[in-house]
Parts: C-alpha cells; structure tokens; sequence
C-alpha cells in the first residue's frame, strides 16, 4: 500500500466520522418516516428483528475484524506484505463459515426466533434480514483488510452507498407491501428488504476496491505462518472480543423479553405492549445516532495504537488515546447534554408524540441522553485495552454490566409505577458501571496509563455550558408559542444556539489542541482559523 494510501489516525476518524455523518442522516430520513408509515407496532417488529439480527451479526463479525486489523496493521508495518494476504485468506474462510451458518438460522427459525421475543408478527422482518448476516460477513472481510492498513476511504464510501440504498429501497418496499396487504408485519418485512440490498451493494464495491488494492500489494518472500497458525492467532484475538460484544448482545435481546413480559404481566395488551416496545426503539434509534461517530474513533485507533506499540513507540501510542479521548468528549458531551435538557422538544419533532406518548417517550429519551457519555467511553476504552493486546478483560467488565442490565430490568419494568421507563434506567446503570470497572482496569493493566477523565473536562464544562442556554432557549420558546408552537422552532432554534454556545465555549476552553487539529484534513489552515 502506497504512502499516498496511508491516513494518520485523525485523518482516518475524519472520513469515518463524514460517512457516518452522511449515514445517519440518511439513517433519519428513514427510520423516522418509516416509524409514522408503519406506526409504533410495525417499528418494534422492525426492531426485533434487528436484535436478533446483532445477536448473529456480533457472533460472525465483532471480534474477526478487530483481530484482522491489529494483525495486518502489525504485518503492513513491519512491510510484511505476503503474511497480510495470509491473514486475510485465512480469515475470509472464516467468515463465510461463521456467515452461512448465521443467514440460516435466521431465515429457517424465523417464526421460532419471534416467538421468543414474545412478538409472533416480527417473523417476517426476521426472515428477510436473515441474508444480511452472510452479506455483512464478506463486507467485513475487505474492510479489516483495509482498515488494517489504516485506508479508511472504502469503508467511508461504501457506508454512504448503503445508507442510499436503504433509504430508497427499504421505504418503497415498506409503502407498496403495506398498500398491497394492508398488513403491518410484512410492512415492516418490506422496509428490511432495503438493509439486504444495500448489503448487496456494498459487497460489490468493496470487492471492486479491494482487487485493486490487493494487486497493487508489493509482493514479498518473509517467512510466512501456516493457514492453521494464523487461524490460531486471529481466534485467540477474535473469540475473547466476540463473547464480549456477543454477549452483550444477547443479554440485550433477552432483556427485551424480559421487559415484553414484565409489561404483559401488568395487564397490558400485546398491541399496548408493542407500542410500548416501539416507543422505546424510537429513542434507541436518536441514542444511537450520536454513539455511531464514536465507534469511527475506535475503529481508526486500533490499528494505529497497534502499530506504535509494534515499532515500540510507546509516547506516540499514549498520545493518540489522549487525542482519541479529547475528539470523543467533544463529540458525546454536547449530545448527552443536549438530548437531557431538549427530550421532550428532540422526541416530539423526531417521533411525532403527543399526549401520553410524550409524556412516555421524553424521559426516556433524557435518561438514553446521559447514558451517551459512558456508552461512548465503554467503546473507547474496550479498543484502547484491545490495542493493548488486553482482550479478555473488557469482556469481563461488559458481563458484569450486562447481568446487572438485565436484573434491573426485571425489577423496574415490572413495577407499574415505573414501566417500560425502567429500561433506559437499567441502560444508564449498564454503562456507568462498564465504565468504572474499564477506567479501573486500565489503571492496573496499561503502563502510563492516558489521563481519561482529565481530556475530558474541557469539553464536559463546555457542554454544561450550551445545556444552560440551550435549554433556556426552549423555556422560553415554549412560554411565548405555547406547548402546541412550531415542533421544528420549538426544537431547531435552542439547538442552533447551543450549537454556538458550545463551539465558542469549546475553543475559549480549549477543548481541542492545535496538535489534534493538525492531524486533520487541512488541519492546519482549521488550527490557524480557530486560532489555535
């Protein structure tokens, strides 16, 4: 791979973070009118299908492509260039093992799969998700590949070409099947056609990039490890982060089941339960849009703390955390703090509620806005301690949040006092505990240790700062128009002013050093404008 090839760290998490932008977008384009197309029922069968989808996807995908990308980001530095293509070789097989086998389960057991989520009609989405698992698997293929080698563009590009695809495919297919057959689950079915031709696309351009790159290889004649050595290797790497991520996530799709039949025990109907369940996915959704700029950081620093630790460069490797950790509090904060002060006029434009959907949907979205922080440091430093050769322990620290998740479920959500509100509660518990345990972990496991919650005090302040405007912006907004006003100004005009709030609190603090910015694209003419 050519130099002209290679991005540095923050360049790489730039071109991630402007797909993902892109993506979500996109991704709002059409989660939120599809929720209003096949209302809150059709959205939770939408929603299940894509939990049992992650369950299947984290199992074939999280741990082989952190595993890929440390190995070939240690080969490529060391200009190993013959024990890249057997790394890779060695972990396509893999992949189209593990990816079969997941698409199989999903598409035959469909029916059983949502008869256990305690939601019969999800069935169809289910099965027409079930091809993604073996699409997703050859996508992640090439983009260990390249990631390895710190290219960040195919994965850029292609994100956005499957966030187009998507928007376009899934809703027309969610619009024409429920005109045809007035029926909501193969409404919801439709709208999972877009994700699988999207897949479909993304395979194409991928494999197109990656025979050019793969040709451009230089060819070399080190020794290189037997296909059975490097499985070893890889699964050593992968299986420790895949129980980890895996887990998690069937501990999500059970907590799912646990909070469906703690509702339906309150006597509640499956119709009110699974509007219940749509509401909650509603603000899962707008939680998530923000926690997806960070996992672009994560991806970026692994291979790049891995290849300062391979050359012995272990200043550059603290370095690279401490910035990783400044542009992720610069990321979550002003998001946490923005979606706990604006709930109610953020989920009230976004999810169109009214009335009691409001009332329920606002201080869930609150509770999912503080969780943010902690979500976004538990994927920080799980790929800071995983750089570090350190896989084992986030999976640990992910288990023992995960059951604790899962007990505070049981019990909130099975108090009718508290409901379906319990759910975010037992997130928020999850992923403050994860965190303490990491940043605990890490003191004890990672010499010079980077100063987390130190880089992250500047942008903290900074938010807590466009919160206080924010925030009394809308009151005020809201006592002159009225709680019935204009949702677009009663929610646009306090985000815009805490966006200038925040952007002029961040540079007065310095929230962002002019080193960070020089590791951007055209770093230093952003340095010199910001004055930095």
């Amino acid at each position: 791979m050519s130099e002209s090839k290679k991005q540095s760290f923050l360049h790489g998490t730039a071109l991630l973070a402007m797909a993902t932008a892109v993506v979500k977008l996109i991704g709002a384009l059409y989660k939120i009118p599809l929720n209003m197309i096949i209302g809150e029922q059709g959205f939770a069968y939408f929603n299940t299908a894509y939990e049992i989808y992650n369950v299947l996807l984290m199992i074939s995908t999280a741990g082989l492509p952190v595993a890929m990308s440390r190995m070939i980001s240690q080969a490529s530095s060391l200009g190993h260039y013959s024990e890249v293509r057997r790394i890779y070789s060695t972990a396509r097989s893999i992949f189209l093992i593990l990816g079969v086998t997941g698409t199989l389960l999903m598409t035959v057991f469909c029916r059983q799969l949502a008869a256990f989520q305690e939601q019969p009609d999800a069935w169809a989405a289910i099965g027409f998700l079930g091809p993604c698992v073996l699409l997703i698997c050859l996508m992640s293929t090439y983009r260990g590949f390249f990631q390895g080698q710190s290219n960040m563009i195919p994965t850029s590009v292609s994100q956005v070409l499957e966030a187009f695809c998507r928007l376009i495919v899934g809703m027309l297919a969610a619009v024409i099947l429920l005109k045809t057959t007035s029926s909501i689950p193969l409404a919801a079915g439709g709208a999972i056609l877009g994700v699988t031709a999207s897949c479909v696309l993304s395979v194409f351009y991928l494999f197109g990039c990656f025979r050019r790159a793969y040709a451009e290889m230089p060819v070399t004649h080190e020794h290189v490890s037997s296909y059975r050595k490097t499985a070893k290797r890889l699964l050593s790497i992968a299986i420790p982060i895949t129980i980890g991520s895996a887990g998690l996530s069937i501990l999500t799709m059970l907590e799912t089941k646990v909070y469906m039949g703690q509702i339906l025990g309150l006597g509640y109907t499956q119709g009110e339960a699974d509007t219940m369940k749509g509401i909650y996915d509603m603000t899962k959704t707008i939680f998530n849009m923000p926690c997806a700029f960070i996992t672009p950081i994560t991806i970026s620093i692994i291979p790049a703390i891995t290849a300062q630790l391979t050359l012995r460069n272990k200043r550059a490797a603290r370095a690279t955390e401490e910035s990783a950790t400044r542009v992720t509090g610069l990321i979550c904060m002003p998001c946490a703090v923005g979606l706990a002060v604006l709930a109610k006029p953020v989920i009230a434009l976004l999810g169109g509620y009214t009335g009691e959907k409001l009332a329920m949907a606002a201080p869930m979205m609150a509770i999912l806005g503080v969780s943010i922080v902690f979500n976004a440091l538990v994927l920080m430093t799980n790929a800071m301690m995983q750089s570090h050769g350190h896989v084992n322990l986030p999976v640990v620290n992910m288990f023992i949040g995960g059951f604790l998740k899962l007990a505070a479920v049981y019990i909130l959500t099975g108090n009718p006092d508290i409901g379906i509100i319990g759910a975010p509660i037992a997130s928020l518990l999850c992923y403050f505990t994860i965190t303490v345990l990491n940043l605990i972990t890490m003191r004890h496991c990672i010499p010079k240790c980077p100063a987390i919650v130190r880089n992250l005090m500047r942008s903290l302040i900074a938010a807590l700062i466009m919160g206080l405007f924010a925030y009394g912006t809308w009151f005020a907004l809201e006592r002159i128009l009225g709680a019935d006003g204009s949702r677009l100004l009663l929610c646009g005009l306090p985000i815009l002013v805490g966006a200038i709030v925040y952007f002029l609190s961040a540079i007065k603090l310095g929230a962002i050093t002019r080193g960070d910015c020089l590791l951007l694209p055209k770093g230093e003419k952003i340095a010199n404008m910001l004055h930095l």
